[in-house]
């Protein structure tokens, strides 16, 4: 299992698989990082505990851009 637990893991994750997302909206990048991440699960390709702490990453960096 790869530890996943800021931002920055998840950025890092996702490039491995030769994803990069940048739109300049914060919130709608991290809407499409959850979506890749989804879909990189659901591939098999990453393991649920993985899937999981880098969703809560996402989660918790969304609620800070909120405030």
């Amino acid at each position: 299992m790869e530890q996943v637990t800021t931002i920055l893991d998840v950025h890092n994750l996702l490039k491995r698989f030769g994803i990069w997302i940048y739109t300049g909206d914060r919130l709608g990048d991290l809407e499409l990082m959850a979506e890749e991440l989804q879909e990189l699960f659901d591939l098999g390709l990453i393991e649920k505990e993985t899937y999981l702490s880098g969703i809560m990453a996402i989660n918790q960096e969304k609620r800070k851009w909120k405030k």
